[in-house]
């Protein structure tokens, strides 16, 4: 476990599996990723951010378990499921989702779905910039 994750987690050690669980996968089912740990975020990338975990908190505090972690991803789209906390398009055709995670189980192939359908909307974005003269 890299230093910079177990400092990010640093007083919330009991959402660490929840990280870990959701690495593992992202690791195993993206292939080339880069993952880099800032303040406030731990960012998913391949030449673009296209997924996040922080604590955000996209519910109210009466609302949030005592443990998770906050699953962000963009897509070209607005996914429409219970399970989105919040979405939002900052910019047109951008929308970022944001999902509250708080028990492994939830770590699923929808889950991963989003995530993959993200990667690639982030790689095609990536190829849009260079194509464009």
């Amino acid at each position: 476990m890299n230093q910079d994750i177990l400092c990010f987690f640093d007083g919330k050690e009991e959402a660490l599996p929840l990280y870990e669980a959701f690495e593992s996968r992202v690791l195993a089912q993206i292939g080339q990723v880069d993952v880099k740990v800032s303040k406030t975020q731990i960012a998913f990338s391949n030449r673009y951010h296209f997924a996040f975990v922080s604590f955000l908190p996209v519910r109210k505090a009466k609302e949030r378990p005592e443990n998770y972690i906050v699953v962000t991803f963009g897509l070209g789209h607005r996914i429409e499921s219970p399970r989105i906390d919040a979405a939002t398009e900052p910019y047109p055709n951008r929308w970022t989702h944001h999902v509250l995670i708080s028990g492994e189980e939830e770590i699923d192939d929808e889950l991963m779905g989003w995530i993959k359908a993200a990667a690639a909307f982030s790689a095609e974005k990536g190829r849009r910039r260079r194509e464009t003269p």
